[in-house]
């Protein structure tokens, strides 16, 4: 039987969302497996039959119950013991649709997406509330940056909150701080760099941004999830601005975390 996944989603409400192409119908005892692919632990959901003449079948899943962990799950089809994995053409990807995910208080954020070698999987990462980084710049002296408010709760709508981001180096517990602008879940922030480099001004060292924000009860690590781009920082490279002769540059961590590189 040859089974291609033509349309995969993880809806708001967590149901894994599945468009199939088949060449025949699928079978009683049919069996979506996930597999986690760090540990080799398996969920099974029993799939029912198909009509005789169809050539689609559509699957809903709800993936709460499953009580999947953290990492990357491998799919497959199996019947009578006999399972492949299952095939996909569909990317997966769509950046409105991550935005619109992020809007809802989670612990847990799933993703479908096809592998390189073209078949399907999810993508599960502990969901805790976050700002989004969408735009970083250096100009006129200061660090600018926007994005997105992710996984608090909060609406997206017109109303203005109180905002603070704070650069901390660690471990010598400096910090600069500027007000923010926060409309519905959109923030924008800038910070004088003039005021960073002069707040420890002989050492070399990293700070980590934050934004604390009224209505969400703990700070907010900034960072870069919602997309495809894993390893950032690898792949992303800032140039840096001199401040009073010292280089300051942004830059990621290995978890996609934003810091700020002062001197060195």
């Amino acid at each position: 039987m040859r089974v291609v996944v033509t349309d995969a989603e993880v809806t708001l409400a967590d149901v894994l969302s599945l468009r199939l192409a088949i060449d025949e119908p699928l079978r009683d005892g049919t069996e979506l497996v996930l597999r986690h692919r760090a540990t080799g632990v398996e969920r099974d959901v029993r799939l029912g039959r198909t009509g005789s003449r169809t050539r689609e079948a559509t699957l809903a899943v709800s993936l709460a119950p499953l009580e999947l962990t953290a990492g990357r799950w491998d799919a497959y089809l199996r019947h009578e013991g006999l399972r492949s994995r299952l095939r996909s053409v569909d990317p997966g990807f769509s950046l409105d649709h991550l935005d619109a995910y992020a809007l809802c208080r989670r612990t847990l954020a799933y993703r479908s997406y096809r592998t390189r070698n073209g078949f399907l999987a999810l993508k599960i990462a502990d969901a805790a509330p976050a700002a989004e980084v969408r735009a970083i710049w250096f100009r006129e002296g200061r660090f600018e940056v926007t994005g997105l408010l992710a996984y608090t709760g909060l609406e997206d709508d017109d109303a203005r909150r109180e905002a603070t981001l704070t650069l901390a180096r660690r471990p010598t517990r400096e910090r600069v701080s500027a007000t923010a602008t926060v409309q519905g879940v959109r923030f924008h922030a800038a910070v004088s760099l003039v005021n960073v480099v002069a707040a420890d001004p002989d050492t070399a060292g990293t700070w980590e941004p934050a934004l604390e924000v009224e209505g969400v009860s703990t700070p907010l690590r900034l960072g870069a999830w919602l997309d495809d781009v894993d390893g950032k920082r690898r792949r992303l490279h800032y140039p840096s601005a001199e401040i009073d002769g010292v280089p300051v540059r942004p830059c990621y961590t290995a978890d996609d975390e934003l810091r700020i590189e002062v001197g060195g």
